[in-house]
């Protein structure tokens, strides 16, 4: 009896929470933007209201840091410089309960609020995914405590704030003869915000993307909650957040993996005319035991006088030939590798540089040279930018594509993109080299081709301003869109990295068979979607 009782009260609790929680997803998240193709219509540029009653009632409350209200502008801009989204507010936080703090306010506001929230790092951003229209933006670089923890022993590791850039950390390491192990090509940007993409570079054939390298993270989630979590406590959060487009939570911590840091580095690029040699060899590379700690290449489009421009930081191999070199005008392929090594080891060095080129297709008369210090072949993106900075030319659009292409569809991609899109000049680099997920964390939230091995495919360009020609921002655009319908082929199973969508129909497209988590993951996590609007995945609940 009391059984037949208990079970029939237990069932009617589970129907009752059942329809309670039907109801909750009904309203939370609007329903339009999970299961229709609702396009998300972004103007340019948009400026906020003025303050409201509820932005009277955020300016009373107490924080570490301070909330602003004025002079905003900043948190309305990033890297991509084509979005420009005006938010009601910046919070500068000066420990993790002021985002704590502001997250569960605006979450208690409940759906009497259409109120979002954006983590901005360094506002690398390409298409106003770090902004927030008429929400509160966080500056995350604003938050610097506690100060960066060095944990020796045999799995050594960093704790710093999610705002510190990478940077920082390289020059700190180094002062204990250590280093980060996997980096991205540009290294003023924060641990948050590559952690939320992924992190992948030149050394993500050997150990993984950025986000396969992290111990343990701390996180603030859409309802304002601290939670610690990594591999063994809280997984499913730690899995979501990384490479988790900032949907699920705020990084506020995170605890790095490192490993013992190299002296110096042999830093090569030698050209190839076909295209199948050039990828059986960047393949063969990122296979073998032996071989370079960063492998990437590119593609040179029109660049005639490229071997010439290397001279200033290359010695080529053979002088003589090298200066009789000429391209005709041809699609190169530019293999780019480097070798670290320490004070030991620079007595055998060169001997093991030309052992690992010996079995390589490259043309000889291309092959060239470099030694530089470690920091200074990992910064290397900078030194460009300070060059580009002094000409005006840093803060221009910056229309960038990045894709991931199967092995299978590597070959018809280069023959219809760069033999027939992409065939006069690109407006800035194009890197192209393939990594193998077999040894890769396979529960985070990074979206990758089902193949194993694929190639990460970046467009770069910057575009003129008031340019009408080809070099501006509207013909880059056009291109950007030939290439994107043509990857849309179902066959080629092709993938965006950093994505950026319109509808969700498209979004579901992208995450394929993991959508059904990622969306159940919000749910749980950031229920009034709050969190990171300016990806555009799911839109904040309309107030009723």
């Amino acid at each position: 009896m009391f059984i037949s009782q208990s079970h029939t009260i237990f069932r009617q609790k589970a129907t009752g929470l059942t329809l309670l929680l039907v109801f909750l997803l009904g309203f939370t998240i609007n329903r339009d933007y999970l299961c229709s193709d609702h396009p998300f219509t972004t103007p340019t540029i948009y400026h906020s209201s003025a303050p409201s009653t509820l932005h009277s009632a955020m300016a009373k409350m107490t924080f570490d840091g301070h909330l602003s209200f004025d002079h905003v502008e900043n948190a309305a801009k990033d890297f991509g410089n084509r979005y420009h989204l005006m938010p009601s507010a910046v919070l500068h936080p000066k420990s993790v309960s002021d985002i704590s703090n502001i997250i569960r306010y605006i979450f208690d506001l409940g759906l009497t609020s259409e109120l979002t929230i954006a983590a901005r790092g360094h506002g690398h951003s390409l298409q106003g995914q770090s902004q927030a229209y008429q929400g509160v933006v966080i500056d995350m670089e604003s938050l610097r405590v506690p100060e960066m923890s060095f944990h020796m022993g045999e799995h050594p590791f960093v704790e710093v704030s999610a705002g510190e850039l990478w940077i920082n950390i390289l020059h700190e390491s180094l002062k204990r003869g250590l280093a980060p192990k996997s980096w991205t090509d540009y290294l003023h940007l924060t641990v948050g915000g590559t952690l939320s993409n992924a992190g992948i570079s030149g050394q993500a054939f050997r150990h993984g993307p950025q986000i396969d390298n992290v111990y343990q993270l701390q996180v603030v989630t859409g309802r304002g909650q601290m939670v610690t979590c990594s591999e063994e406590e809280n997984t499913d959060l730690f899995h979501a957040v990384l490479g988790g487009l900032g949907q699920f939570g705020i990084i506020t911590k995170a605890s790095i993996a490192l490993e013992p840091a190299p002296r110096m580095v042999k830093w090569i690029r030698a050209l190839y005319s076909d295209f199948s040699m050039f990828t059986n060899d960047q393949e063969h590379l990122i296979s073998s035991a032996n071989t370079f700690d960063y492998i990437e290449g590119f593609v040179i489009i029109n660049r005639t006088g490229l071997l010439n421009n290397w001279r200033s930081s290359f010695n080529p191999k053979d002088p003589v030939q090298a200066s009789q070199f000429t391209s005709e005008g041809r699609i190169l392929f530019c293999l780019e590798v480097a070798k670290y090594f320490t004070a030991e080891e620079a007595d055998h060095i060169d001997q093991d540089v030309d052992n690992l080129l010996s079995g390589l297709n490259y043309v000889g008369s291309t092959l060239f040279l470099s030694e530089v210090t470690y920091v200074d072949f990992l910064d290397r993106v900078h030194v460009s930018e300070i060059k580009l900075r002094e000409k005006g030319l840093w803060e221009v659009p910056h229309p960038w594509l990045n894709l991931l292409v199967p092995r299978s569809s590597i070959h018809e991609f280069a023959q219809e993109v760069f033999g027939n899109i992409v065939k006069e000049t690109s407006h800035g680099p194009v890197l192209i080299y393939p990594v193998d997920k077999s040894r890769w964390k396979n529960r985070t939230s990074l979206v990758t081709p089902k193949e194993d091995v694929f190639y990460l495919v970046a467009f770069l360009s910057s575009a003129i301003p008031s340019s009408t020609g080809k070099d501006g921002l509207e013909s880059i655009l056009t291109r950007n869109d030939r290439i994107l319908d043509f990857c849309a082929r179902p066959h080629l199973g092709i993938k965006q990295y950093l994505p950026h969508y319109s509808t969700t129909e498209e979004w579901r497209a992208h995450f394929g068979t993991q959508w059904d988590v990622f969306s159940m993951r919000k749910l749980s996590y950031d229920p009034l979607a709050m969190l990171a609007p300016g990806q555009r995945i799911f839109r904040r609940s309309h107030a009723f």
